[in-house]
């Protein structure tokens, strides 16, 4: 077995693990709430006023960062690598989806690796990270458990294996860093 087939066959039970075996009726209840931007809109929303309440009209620069830095995140991840490695999800792939628990109304449709909304929402807490912990200090630190649970949900409703959540942490990690740095070079908050 060459190493590719290695991490194929160890990506796989891992999958198994979280979606099946490590599964209960709580989780199941709540988890697939996770993966919902709706469900994220009240932070979305106290991020906005946090920053426009404390930082007038420097919050304007900030807030174009955080569009840009989704943006590249989801164009890059969705446009660029899933269509590149062409990976079917588990939900697809006629040789798993028998093997599956999907917790989820319907398979999304496209390609699996890397997980857009990984990359996206370990983007969002880079950036978040880098530009708001001068202010709020080290316990910005708590963002990076919202971004984990978003990409354990992933895998945990059937969607994508457990290397395409941690490739798309990877991706959306340097693109938050990227553009957080460049944001707190260019036009830092200050309070």
């Amino acid at each position: 077995m060459d190493l590719l087939e290695r991490i194929k066959d160890l990506d796989l039970q891992l999958f198994h693990l979280l979606n099946g075996k490590w599964s209960n009726e709580w989780l199941d209840a709540i988890v697939p709430w996770l993966r919902y931007q709706q469900t994220w809109y009240p932070l979305y929303l106290f991020l906005l006023v946090f920053v426009l309440y404390n930082f007038g009209k420097q919050s304007w620069w900030w807030i174009a960062g955080f569009i840009i830095t989704v943006g590249v995140s989801d164009s890059f991840s969705s446009r660029i690598v899933k269509s590149i490695f062409q990976r079917l999800r588990p939900c697809t792939d006629p040789n798993v989806f028998p093997t599956i628990h999907l917790r989820v109304p319907h398979c999304a449709g496209g390609f699996s690796f890397v997980s857009t909304h990984a990359s996206n929402h370990f983007a969002m807490a880079m950036f978040l990270f880098i530009t708001l912990r001068p202010i709020v200090g080290p316990k910005m630190g708590f963002i990076f458990l919202w971004s984990t649970a978003v990409a354990y949900a992933q895998v945990y409703v059937g969607v994508h294996y457990p290397f395409d959540v941690l490739g798309g942490a990877i991706l959306g990690t340097l693109i938050g860093w990227i553009s957080g740095s460049i944001i707190n070079k260019r036009f830092p908050l200050t309070a």
